[in-house]
């Protein structure tokens, strides 16, 4: 007797599943203000959703989100933060702090807020240092980015927003054009104390006897220059 085959039951076939969209989420940009209306509460309530990253600053109610810093930059930040400090320990009181701490600029109607790499000030302004920020400085400096937008933003919005809030020196270290600059406040603008190639010293009208060489500044301990 021939038997006869009886097929396999095939396994039930699953439907398939449709693509999911994927998309960014723009919706949630509708719960913050547009560039130009931030102010600074709302500014200084972006800590409890960003944690500091990415890194943003505040001018004329815009937010400027910063590129993360790369090695150099912060070897040179913290080469200039510890010189700066031995100097004032021993000739000049105050504080001197390194970035991640904000500087309020009282200029402008709009708020703004910077966060150098470097700022310092001295005892005898201690009441206009908070601790969520601080009222201007006596000394701010900034290590230039790479970036044409962040370059624009260190040489040229800076400049003129510090002088504008009186900060009586401000220091720029830009590593890609090798020098120092050092500007000085005159009147509500600054001038330029000096542009401080390699070989040469870099100094302060600020704090007199504060000199530091350009070389051992772009090319810090620890760099691989």
């Amino acid at each position: 007797m021939v038997q006869k085959s009886i097929p396999a039951k095939s396994k039930a076939q699953k439907p398939a599943r449709k693509p999911v969209e994927r998309r960014q989420t723009w919706e949630v940009a509708y719960l913050f203000p547009e560039q130009g209306e931030w102010t600074k509460a709302d500014f200084l309530a972006l800590d409890s959703i960003h944690n500091g990253f990415p890194l943003i600053e505040l001018s004329d109610g815009r937010l400027d989100v910063l590129p993360m810093p790369t090695e150099i930059h912060q070897l040179i930040g913290l080469l200039f933060l510890e010189l700066l400090k031995d100097f004032v320990v021993r000739h000049a009181p105050g504080v001197v702090l390194y970035n991640g701490m904000r500087l309020r600029l009282k200029n402008g109607k709009k708020a703004r807020f910077r966060d150098p790499d470097v700022m310092y000030m001295k005892a005898e302004n201690a009441h206009r240092r908070h601790n969520e920020y601080w009222d201007g400085a006596d000394l701010v400096m900034e290590v230039v980015s790479k970036g044409s937008e962040d370059q624009e933003r260190d040489l040229v919005t800076k400049p003129r927003e510090y002088a504008q809030a009186q900060i009586p020196e401000y220091w720029i270290i830009n590593p890609y054009e090798r020098y120092v600059r050092v500007l000085t406040l005159d009147g509500s603008t600054y001038k330029l104390h000096g542009e401080f190639g390699p070989g040469k010293t870099a100094t302060s009208v600020l704090l007199p006897g504060f000199a530091v060489s350009v070389d051992t500044l772009l090319t810090p301990p620890g760099s691989q220059a």
